[in-house]
């Protein structure tokens, strides 16, 4: 017997960055209509087109935004530097041409506002704003500035944010239920920063890629920007090769075309396939812990919040007798390995704790897939587990409810047992099926 789940493989062979994302989802068939209308939703005066090129002999999926009707990404006449601007000199391989720079940045609490105001989905917003938090943090620490007065002079651009929030709609609409990719190919040579000349990568795309498994290779050019390598750690993936079976696969083409060297990102989608041995999957994790005794609830409250929204694969908060019989606090984080780097730094800046254990563990986790039921009052997402390949638990998405509850005004509780009910309904028409069910609490965790 074969257990599967829904995946999504990203190789990154000639790097990444957000374009290519785009264009790669679009050739994987993702809506083209989708990722122009949440564009043109952002406010910006930017529209995105999408055109067929050849990279080295591959078909490939361009992605292109247009401002005022010229590319974003295009050179321009005058040059301009910024005190912390990650400006190039030399051409970087997909999102800036030779000497494109944007005067005017924005910093995080203005794009933060942006993308509240964008009639996104949720889970699309989500990975969005921790995509611009994972490249806050890294300017952050690079300039020793607080986080909020961060100026994202290249980041910050418009076709940075058309491409971030974009990626973040098209990734979310497949429905992937884990994302993988490869070790991710740097490039190699040097690039002139206003900080001076530095090898490949760049600070802030290095600082991002920290944990993540890198490679040099090829043609002496820069192969991930900071926006590629930004929502690549705001996805979570396992960089291993999976066990699967692809259907759809797409590539995105970098601007770049260099002879002899596929200037693309391959995404491939599919369902993983665990054998019977093994039904229940088996992951490596990192638990993080700390116990304090001298901080607020309200602080404690914020900082396991503040990870989940980092992508912190959960975050919790138990009671503990400490020492001198004081009443304490024990916070646990569970993230990936390549993550726990950045998580305790979260909990040294935003806790009062004086230290922070860190060990890799195993955990094994039922198979989860989601499903989708109408209610009356619109539809609403289902989480389902399965071992052996028989659903043992399922529970509607809690912000799915109560985005409902709020839109009818209504009771929560109301629309999860709409939602429920649907649910079964919709089963014992399939199968006719058994199913142990539950009802979410406040929160769904992973």
């Amino acid at each position: 017997m074969k257990t599967t789940m829904r995946i999504g493989y990203l190789e990154c062979f000639a790097g990444l960055s957000g374009d290519m994302l785009l264009g790669a989802l679009v050739d994987a068939g993702v809506s083209p209509a989708l990722l122009q209308q949440t564009a043109a939703s952002l406010n910006l005066g930017a529209t995105l087109v999408f055109e067929s090129v050849d990279r080295s002999g591959i078909s490939a999926r361009k992605a292109r935004v247009l401002v005022e009707g010229h590319d974003a990404d295009a050179p321009e006449k005058d040059h301009h530097s910024h005190p912390h601007d990650h400006q190039h000199q030399h051409p970087h391989n997909h999102e800036h041409a030779p000497g494109h720079t944007h005067q005017h940045g924005r910093n995080l609490p203005a794009i933060r506002e942006i993308l509240n105001k964008a009639p996104l989905p949720s889970d699309a917003r989500a990975l969005a704003l921790r995509a611009f938090e994972f490249l806050g943090h890294a300017e952050a620490a690079i300039h020793d500035v607080p986080l909020d007065q961060v100026h994202f002079h290249e980041v910050g651009a418009v076709d940075a944010i058309v491409d971030i929030s974009c990626a973040a709609v098209g990734l979310t609409s497949l429905h992937i239920d884990g994302w993988y990719a490869s070790p991710i190919n740097v490039g190699s040579g040097f690039v002139d920063c206003a900080h001076g000349r530095y090898p490949v990568p760049a600070p802030a795309t290095a600082s991002l890629l920290r944990g993540i498994p890198t490679y040099s290779e090829g043609l002496a050019m820069e192969l991930v920007t900071p926006t590629g390598a930004a929502i690549l750690r705001a996805l979570g993936c396992e960089f291993t090769r999976p066990v699967a079976a692809f259907e759809h696969i797409g590539y995105g083409a970098g601007t770049r075309n260099p002879p002899r060297f596929p200037n693309v990102l391959r995404l491939s989608i599919g369902e993983s396939i665990a054998q019977a041995d093994d039904t229940i999957a088996r992951e490596t994790i990192a638990v993080l812990e700390c116990a304090i005794d001298d901080l607020s609830p309200q602080i404690v409250a914020h900082a396991t919040q503040l990870a989940l929204e980092h992508g912190a694969l959960d975050a919790m908060a138990a009671s503990a007798l400490m020492k001198k019989g004081r009443l304490g606090t024990l916070v646990t984080i569970l993230c990936r390995p390549a993550d726990a780097p950045r998580f305790e730094e979260l909990l040294f800046r935003e806790t009062s704790t004086l230290g922070v254990r860190t060990r890799i563990e195993q955990r094994r986790v039922l198979d989860r897939a989601h499903s989708t039921v109408t209610t009356p009052y619109g539809e609403v997402r289902i989480k389902t587990a399965a071992l052996d390949g028989v659903i043992t638990h399922a529970q509607p998405e809690y912000e799915d409810c109560h985005t409902r509850a709020i839109e009818h005004r209504v009771p929560i509780k109301r629309v999860i047992d709409a939602a429920m009910q649907a649910w079964n309904q919709q089963t014992q028409a399939g199968n006719g099926t058994d199913v142990v069910t539950k009802k979410p609490e406040a929160a769904v965790s992973e």
